[in-house]
């Protein structure tokens, strides 16, 4: 039984009916997005006004006790399906809020698979918590706790949900509960038929997202209807196929594997065999009694490489980007005093940056996949803070990183730093960073080769959509 995850940990799962259990009384919500990251359609959001995918592969119960379970059955799961998220969110207060927010995954024996505790949400009202994706033939789950500062349309607007956020022509109208005066007419143009309540609207309609959110039930059930006539009764209009550019969202640079995990106290060798040939992460948690910790590459000939981390921090956590030989056999020295653990991990479970705070402590791999957008660094340490940017955009090999690393970042000291970044797939390496710090993204642009994961898929069928969103503004 494997337990305790912490964000952007990941464990392999059974591909069977699983149940996954969300406590801490938050709604909850399931999105079942494809490799773009994205929804197919309203029909894609389980949430408790439709608490059933129609493929039946998830379904949403409540509990009594302030639980909701989400049962996942990964062998029905469509193909087209790559990711399984868990959302949470609230009406009332901030997620911080939510005493005992945790996520549980039960095997089909009820037995615990892999658990993951909300230990670090802020003033954030939607989180996507943890998410069942597609891994090496089999399922994964990660432990996620990506939080939205702009609540759940950001949320949703994310992956894909159109929210209607601009205005469209003036005749555009909106059904009301009761006879209501209509919207003055633009120049040139008639103004609308009369409208009864509950009516279907007129065809094309397309409103703000304020407008849509307060709709009814109803009124949200007519507009699909009108939606679906409208599409039937243009036989002879062809249907528009939308381009599928490649998504820089789906970065696959560098090898897949289980990650491997070792143990151990003081000096030591550390040998790891079968590995892929390519760039890995390498993860490392120290305590030193002593005074000084530092890991190494070591060659064919047990030559010492360029260090990977130099460190007199007496409890260090960093992550560092090494490269795996074609033999599959990678060899680290670690000189320390005191207990320590070394992960080896996929460049692809980097944290990927976005709108919303990162925070960490320590050397970390962050992955940009976004259009072009500037980067907010906030680093509060006192000694050296170096950033390197490696881009990805054009480069075809797997096997190899591109051979130098812009720096973009070499300061020594707490400050505050703003990086232009080109377009994605971009990796942004902290390569020293004794200390906290946080950053984030502002200013994103929709990405040159796809639509960017802020630009949001038209959806044919808004009643999910809508009443997934209209929930939170009662």
């Amino acid at each position: 039984m494997l337990r305790g995850l912490i964000k952007g940990d990941n464990a392999f799962v059974p591909t069977a009916a699983l149940r996954v259990a969300v406590r801490s009384g938050v709604d909850v919500a399931a999105l079942l997005v494809t490799e773009r990251g994205r929804v197919r359609g309203d029909a894609d959001i389980v949430f408790d006004g439709a608490p059933a995918h129609p493929s039946g592969a998830v379904r949403l119960t409540g509990g009594e006790d302030g639980t909701c379970r989400v049962d996942a059955d990964l062998t029905a799961v469509e193909e087209a399906i790559t990711r399984v998220l868990l959302v949470a969110s609230t009406e009332d207060g901030a997620l911080r809020d939510a005493r005992g927010l945790s996520v549980e995954v039960h095997g089909p024996d009820g037995s615990t698979i892999v658990a993951y505790e909300v230990t670090d949400a802020g003033p954030e009202t939607a989180m996507v918590l943890a998410e069942l994706y597609r891994r090496s033939g089999g399922w994964k789950f990660r432990a996620v706790g990506q939080g939205y500062v702009d609540g759940l349309t950001g949320l949703a607007v994310d992956h894909g949900v159109d929210v209607g956020e601009e205005p469209q022509e003036a005749t555009d109208r909106i059904p009301t509960p009761a006879p209501a005066e209509a919207p003055p007419a633009a120049p040139g143009e008639a103004p609308d038929q009369a409208q009864a309540p509950g009516e279907a609207p007129a065809q094309g309609l397309r409103l703000t997202r304020d407008q849509l959110l307060d709709m009814t039930p109803d009124q949200i059930r007519a507009l699909a209807q009108a939606r679906r006539q409208a599409g039937a009764a243009a036989p002879d209009q062809a249907p528009r196929t939308p381009s599928s550019p490649p998504d820089p969202s789906v970065w696959t640079c560098g090898p897949d594997f289980e990650p491997r995990t070792v143990t151990g106290r003081d000096n030591d060798v550390i040998t790891m065999k079968d590995l892929p040939h390519g760039p890995v992460m390498i993860e490392l948690t120290a305590r030193d009694e002593g005074y000084y910790t530092g890991l190494w590459p070591l060659d064919e000939s047990n030559t010492k490489g360029r260090y990977l981390v130099s460190t007199t921090e007496k409890e260090f956590r960093g992550r560092v980007i090494g490269s795996v030989p074609e033999n599959g056999r990678l060899r680290l020295r670690l000189e320390t005093q005191g207990s320590w653990q070394v992960r080896i991990l996929p460049l692809a479970e980097a944290r990927r940056m976005t709108e919303a705070k990162l925070e960490g402590w320590g050397s970390d791999v962050l992955l940009h996949t976004r259009g072009t957008a500037d980067a907010t660094f906030h680093f509060k340490g006192s000694s050296n803070f170096i950033v390197h940017l490696y881009r990805l955009a054009g480069h075809t090999d797997p096997t190899t990183l591109p051979k130098h690393g812009r720096a973009a970042v070499n300061e020594i000291g707490a400050r505050k730093e703003t990086l232009p970044l080109p377009e994605g797939p971009l990796l942004v390496c902290l390569v020293a960073a004794e200390g906290p710090w946080n950053a984030r993204l502002k200013d994103v642009q929709p990405h040159s080769g796809g639509r960017d994961a802020g630009s949001p898929a038209k959806l044919p069928e808004p009643r999910r959509a809508l009443g997934w969103l209209h929930r939170t503004r009662r």
